[in-house]
């Protein structure tokens, strides 16, 4: 009796050790995961700050001034159209200069503009120049058509070199995962090698035998993707805490990106590593087992 609490103790803390290994190596690759989904969502938010100004000829009426902007609004590369009369525009740099420059001039040098933020997709230089084309074409009333390239190819080198970064950094620390999980599970299935054997030789098939090993280590992945999960949650909340205005970029949707790579990884992982295990002894030789 004493035996039997013992080998369930043994088994139980085992496989306890295996969830715990794999839940923070799932930790580590939770964290690269969040780094990736955070880098594509800022990315995207900064590509979307990026923009144009379109500088309209005095002489617009307010008929074409309401056509330019539907025809804007409605485009495929806008993400945000403002529209700045030329009282506004006084008004903002009269602000930013502390006087109006109306006053001694005598009249009002600015010119009426809109504003346009662009798409994330649309961001880049090639685009903008074709996009300038449609504008142009669009009025006659057209008189400038003003963008930041040197700003624009910065922001697009520096991202696109991130990405590598970040891509390179993750499939080494996703080889070093699936290594530490495979050892981890092949270690656990190493210790009923035996018991692998002796049904083997009652004639069970392989998939027999295969099956109760691979659903019991999908479990244990399924369990440690959970602690992972939460580890990833406390450490998201802390930073949070420490870091003012991160919560904005914090979404919903970035949390269910990284929790659902997470369960995904620690389900697929964990299945190979069983399968692979379990077929190395199902096809070894029972004089070979006492050799390892």
């Amino acid at each position: 009796m004493n035996d039997k609490k013992q080998s369930r103790r043994k088994i139980l803390g085992a496989r306890f050790t295996s969830i715990i290994s794999i839940s923070l190596v799932l930790f580590i690759l939770g964290i690269i995961a969040f780094m990736g989904v955070f880098a594509a969502d800022l990315s995207t938010l900064l590509k979307e700050n990026i923009g144009f100004t379109i500088v309209l000829n005095d002489e617009i009426e307010t008929r074409e001034i309401n056509r330019l902007k539907t025809l804007l609004t409605n485009s495929d590369y806008a993400k945000a159209v403002t529209y700045i009369s030329k009282e506004d525009a006084i008004k903002e740099l009269t602000t930013e200069l502390g006087e109006n420059p109306e006053e001694f001039l005598g009249f009002n040098p600015l010119q009426a503009s809109f504003e346009v933020k662009l798409n994330s997709v649309y961001a880049n230089n090639d685009s903008i120049a074709l996009i300038e084309k449609k504008v142009r074409a669009m009025s006659a009333s057209v008189s400038e058509f003003n963008y930041r390239k040197d700003i624009v190819e910065l922001i697009n080198d520096n991202m696109r070199k991130a990405g590598v970064i970040l891509f390179i950094l993750a499939v080494i620390l996703l080889l070093i995962s699936f290594t530490l999980i495979n050892n981890t599970v092949r270690l656990g299935i190493y210790s009923q090698r035996f018991l692998i054997n002796t049904m083997r030789l009652v004639g069970a098939t392989p998939g027999f035998i295969r099956r109760p090993f691979v659903r019991s280590n999908i479990v244990n992945g399924i369990i440690a993707s959970f602690i992972a999960m939460g580890l990833l949650y406390g450490l998201i909340n802390y930073i949070n805490n420490e870091f003012q205005g991160f919560e904005i970029l914090i979404t919903n949707d970035l949390l269910f990106t990284v929790f659902t790579i997470v369960i995904i990884l620690g389900i697929f992982i964990t299945f190979i590593s069983a399968l692979f295990a379990a077929n190395k002894y199902i096809r070894m030789k029972s004089d070979d087992m006492y050799l390892l």
